[in-house]
Parts: C-alpha cells; sequence; structure tokens
C-alpha cells in the first residue's frame, strides 16, 4: 500500500502550513524540520510510504520506537504540518514520490514551503542571503514577510525540485526558501536563518533558534555522515539550489 498511513487520531486544522525537509546541500531543510518538531512538540501523525522510498526501519538511540524513514508530524496550536525525512530519495524516485506527496498535500488544502540549499563561500561570521521563490499564488505571503527575490537564474534539484516542479505544472500555491549554505558540511547557521526569517514569519509562529546556533559543532558532527551521502549520490539526486548557468 503506497500513500500517506495516518496515526492516531485526525488533528483538526484550518489553513496548514506544511514545511518539508528532505535532505540535500548543508542538510538545511532538514535540521530546520527536526528543530521545528523538537521545539514545538510536534506530534507524530502519519507515515509516508509512496512508491519509491527506501524501506527500512528507523531508531533514536533510548528509544526502542521504529518507525519508516518519511514521517509527518502535526501541531494542532500552529496550524503546522512538518515532513521529516532520515534518508536520501533516489533520482528515479523522485517524480512519483512528489506526484504522491502534491496529492495528499492538496487533499489537506495545506501551503508547502519547500527548504534549499544554494552552495556559497561565506566570509566568517557573516549572515547567509535567504530568498524566495513561489508557484501559484503563493507570492503574496513572501511579500508579506519581505523575503527577497533572488538576485539570478537558478534551479532547485532533487526531491525538493521535483515537488516544486509539480505544483508549477499543476498550478498549486507552493513558496520556495533558498539560503546560502557551506557545499560540503551540515550548516545549522543556515538553517536558523530558514526557520528565523523564512518560516516564522510565513506561517506565523515563533521558534527559538539560538539553540541551532549554540551547538552547532555538535549538530554538524551528528549529521556529517548524511551530508556526506548526499554528496556522493550527486547533485542530481540531492535536494539543492544552483545558479542556471551550471546546467548551460
Amino acid at each position: 500500500m503506497t500513500g500517506i498511513r495516518i496515526h492516531g487520531p485526525e488533528p483538526d486544522l484550518e489553513n496548514p502550513t506544511l514545511v518539508e525537509g528532505f535532505p540535500g546541500v548543508g542538510l538545511v531543510g532538514k535540521i530546520a524540520t527536526d528543530h521545528l518538531v523538537e521545539q514545538l512538540e510536534m506530534r507524530y501523525y502519519a507515515s509516508v510510504h509512496c512508491e519509491g522510498l527506501p524501506r527500512i526501519g528507523v531508531y533514536r538511540g533510548g528509544d526502542r520506537t521504529v518507525r519508516p524513514p518519511v514521517r509527518l508530524y502535526v501541531s494542532e496550536e500552529q496550524d503546522l504540518i512538518a515532513l521529516q525525512s532520515d534518508a536520501p530519495i533516489t533520482s528515479k524516485a523522485v517524480e512519483t514520490v512528489a506526484a504522491c506527496l502534491t496529492n495528499w498535500i492538496v487533499n489537506q488544502a495545506a501551503t508547502p514551503i519547500y527548504l534549499s540549499g544554494l552552495p556559497a563561500d561565506r566570509d566568517e561570521g557573516s549572515r547567509p542571503d535567504l530568498y524566495g521563490v513561489t508557484t501559484g499564488d503563493g507570492d503574496e505571503r513572501l511579500e508579506a514577510a519581505e523575503i527577497p527575490i533572488p538576485p539570478e537564474d537558478g534551479v532547485i534539484t532533487g526531491p525538493t525540485g521535483a515537488l516544486i516542479n509539480r505544483a508549477a505544472q499543476e498550478s498549486h500555491d507552493s513558496i520556495g526558501l533558498v539560503v546560502e549554505c557551506d557545499p560540503q558540511f551540515p550548516d545549522p547557521e543556515a538553517a536558523s536563518v530558514l526557520l528565523e526569517d523564512g518560516v516564522s514569519p510565513i506561517a506565523d509562529i515563533d521558534v527559538n533558534v539560538q539553540d541551532l546556533v549554540d551547538r552547532a559543532e555538535e549538530i554538524r558532527a551528528k549529521r556529517e555522515r548524511l551530508a556526506q551521502q548526499m554528496q556522493a549520490i550527486g547533485r542530481e539526486e540531492s535536494s539543492q539550489a544552483q545558479p542556471l548557468r551550471m546546467y548551460q
């Protein structure tokens, strides 16, 4: 059986925002979404069983519970859904996964925020730049949050790119946030900018990101192996933004 499998009671949501956290360059989307789930104490809501997702079980240290690698969490108080993923998605599966998830997102009348990193060499101590893109009628929320337009042409690859592509094809509302990040290592600082300057004002939620900054070295160490896996599978399979000139 493919699709979304609900665990526990259906949440009472009005006009939910969904934050996507597939692993990609700098692991910015994953780190941001993991932090969101933890900080807001979001409830495990559903498991994702779209065709093409790896059939593996994930467990945590100090906990016997095994769960699928891609999961949905919910906060009724914040009218928020978060997609948490612990595994890379192969290039062969991204289109199928994007179609499966998009159908469900549309049925929930949710507005998705898709997160991506833009590899960049930043000066030490400089704050990563954040840009916003949209499909459908998502532009109003970016304007209200005062998120800048990208300064140059670009593309978004991997599962995040496939999700945005599907939204554009079908004219669904969606928001894409692109943040400058370390091209090689997990980047908690860039993830904190995604949350503080992007997700928080768009979704109208309050998230404390200081812990991400304070524990940056610890988070990098924990996530470095996954970051290496994302580099190994290549640019086409990893969610990231790239200047369009890289493809010309």
